[in-house]
């Protein structure tokens, strides 16, 4: 009798264990957002992943001699774990001098903002708590001239960065040489302006912010366009919501 209980006790404890061993650790991050990204990315290339702050992991792409991320920054936390703020109210957008975030038109879906990311004004950018995860960082003026530079220079380079077909990008863009060689992968995910707080662009341009100040006022940036190939560079309010891409250290 005592060694049926025995054997009981082993057969219960055994159970136990091995549904213990299955369940899932209630205290580990749930990111809803990975694997959900509908980027269409270039099959030929090798993709590596980085993840930041909020558990977001991304794929990431050699270009030359820099690492870049192939996919659109979607944390909602600085380094440090502080919040960003989600603004939604316009007027309060627009006279904003502190880092904040949205997303474009305010949508929520989980594939929208898994394929788009997040639009963040340069002060969140280049907020001292960091952005980016340890390891990466906001690309530098000279890092995107670098980037343009290996692949044949900004009149050829949008090109080489922006996503083929037209699953995102406006259908014109097929006859702007949109090959995605580089495996960079950029999406037109618009832009939010720093007066009325409006929303504009999506599905025809994609904006990246770089870490280069011009005055308390402009910033520089990297737009691509469905209509060129060409990757143009220019000064922006600092307030505008644009999408940001990461480059490792």
């Amino acid at each position: 009798m005592m060694k049926k209980i025995i054997k009981i006790s082993v057969l219960v404890l055994f159970v136990i264990l091995v549904i213990n061993g299955c369940k899932k650790d209630d205290n580990s991050p749930i990111n809803p957002y990975n694997g959900k990204t509908t980027a269409v990315f270039n099959t030929s290339k090798i993709y590596s992943t980085m993840t930041d702050q909020d558990g977001n992991v991304y794929k990431t792409v050699i270009i030359g001699t820099q690492t870049w991320m192939a996919e659109n920054l979607r944390t909602t936390k600085y380094r440090d774990s502080s919040a960003i703020p989600n603004i939604t109210d316009n007027t309060v957008w627009g006279n904003l001098t502190t880092g904040a975030y949205c997303t474009y038109d305010y949508i929520l879906g989980v594939a929208f903002i898994a394929t788009h990311g997040r639009l963040y004004n340069w002060y969140a950018a280049t907020d001292s708590r960091n952005i980016a995860p340890a390891g990466w960082h906001v690309p530098t003026d000279a890092e995107w001239k670098t980037l343009t530079t290996q692949l044949g220079g900004e009149s050829v380079a949008g090109g080489e960065m922006k996503e083929t077909g037209t699953t995102h990008w406006e259908g014109f863009t097929l006859y702007y040489g949109a090959t995605n060689a580089s495996g960079f992968t950029a999406l037109p995910s618009g832009l939010r302006d720093s007066f009325y707080g409006d929303f504009d662009c999506f599905g025809f341009y994609g904006y990246y912010w770089s870490s280069t100040t011009i005055d308390s006022t402009y910033a520089w940036l990297r737009e691509v366009y469905y209509g060129e190939a060409t990757v143009e560079s220019y000064e922006l309010y600092k307030a505008v919501g644009l999408a940001v891409r990461l480059v490792k250290d």
